[in-house]
């Protein structure tokens, strides 16, 4: 006779149900689940097309490839915009752009990393380097033109290159690739832009700089620091000098080897220069040869995997309007609003550690307090007294 027990045994499928209503109990029932830990980047790429609007990069995008065209900073998956007016104008001009992009505060047209009342403002390059980052600024106009001159130096104005040609320097930036020789040269000599007689090239050298006026002397350079001058004022971005996606990845190589990361500020300078022009063929080429740096990169980017990209512009200029054309970009029919700034939003790409960060609509200003908090540098924005 078999006795059967008090209570039946439980079967698999009770079994199951018992540890399946354990899985799906409430996150509290099981203690908290542990926090998503996001990587911040240990390099930042800023790229910034000086000009750049909406409509120019999509004139660019249809003449690179007619209706299917697509540019590099296409395949940055997250999008956003960003405001560009400055502390006393709606519309801004590139030195408060420049500021709000490298310091995180506003200030009034014409100053360079400087408050309205004179104080300093500390920009994002000096802050990188404090912190034992490698810095460097790539750019197609003058060296020290607003946008570079916003993130290395300081000035109440941006015309006082000869001085903002000094405080880059005096900051021993590790890299500086682009025009403006005139301004590192004596007044006595030809071709200086500078308002005296102080020698900055040599300055430079003695300050351990490798100083190059052509494309073969920057590759020939030793490592450590550069000043890349190959132009007297703004480069012509045509051969013999090198393009502005051959600087990036020049500077690429320079600074990748900092343990510490590095900050490189690459700007696509006469998009904007070409657009006061009103020159639609001349802004789309610029607009393209400033592409091919974002592609150069993103291309280290997505190799290196710790490698933040972001591209932007510092305003619009022109007020293109793209009204149409033949589906395959050769030919466009567009009207141009004026021949200045306008006060337009901006377009923003980002890829990379923390790129999500950066969608949606922007002030400028947050854009580099968002660099400062994923490079764990507290005292930032910061302003001297």
């Amino acid at each position: 006779m078999i006795r059967r027990p008090k209570f039946p045994l439980l079967t698999p499928l009770l079994l199951a149900l018992f540890f399946s209503s354990y899985a799906c109990a409430p996150k509290e029932d099981r203690g908290p689940a542990p926090a998503e830990v996001k990587p911040s980047p240990r390099n930042i790429i800023f790229l910034i097309g000086d000009g750049m609007s909406n409509s120019i990069s999509s004139a660019a995008r249809i003449r690179k490839g007619g209706l299917t065209g697509f540019l590099r900073m296409d395949e940055m998956p997250v999008i956003g915009l960003v405001r560009t007016s400055s502390a006393n104008a709606l519309v801004t001009d590139s030195a408060a752009a420049g500021t709000a992009l490298a310091g995180g505060v506003k200030t009034n047209n014409k100053y360079i990393s400087m408050t309205p009342d004179g104080k300093k403002v500390r920009t994002i390059v000096e802050a990188a380097m404090a912190r034992g980052m490698a810095a460097g600024l790539v750019v197609t106009s003058s060296v020290t033109n607003a946008t570079p001159a916003a993130f290395g130096s300081h000035a109440t104005s941006r015309w006082l290159e000869s001085r903002i040609a000094e405080g880059l320097l005096q900051n021993r930036i590790d890299l500086l690739l682009g025009g403006g020789y005139g301004f590192f040269i004596p007044n006595s000599l030809e071709g200086s832009s500078r308002d005296d007689e102080r020698d900055l090239i040599r300055e430079a050298k003695e300050a351990g700089y490798a100083v190059c006026r052509t494309k073969e002397e920057m590759a020939a350079a030793p490592d450590g620091k550069v000043l890349g001058l190959f132009a007297e004022e703004a480069m012509t971005t045509e051969p013999p000098e090198p393009s502005l996606a051959e600087m990036t990845a020049e500077a690429l190589r320079r600074l990748s080897g900092r343990k510490q990361g590095f900050f490189l500020m690459v700007e696509g300078s006469l998009i904007d220069m070409r657009a006061h022009d009103n020159d639609l063929e001349k802004t789309l080429d610029q607009t393209l040869k400033f592409d091919a740096a974002v592609g150069v990169a993103l291309d280290f980017a997505k190799k290196d995997g710790h490698t933040l990209v972001i591209v932007t512009a510092d305003h619009e200029t022109g007020g293109l309007s793209l009204n149409g054309g033949t589906t395959d970009g050769k030919i466009l029919d567009v009207v141009w609003g004026r021949d200045d700034h306008n006060a337009a939003a901006v377009p923003l790409f980002a890829f990379g550690p923390a790129a999500e960060l950066f969608g949606g609509f922007k002030e400028n200003t947050e854009i580099p307090r968002i660099f400062a908090r994923l490079l764990g540098i507290a005292d930032f924005p910061k302003i001297f007294e």
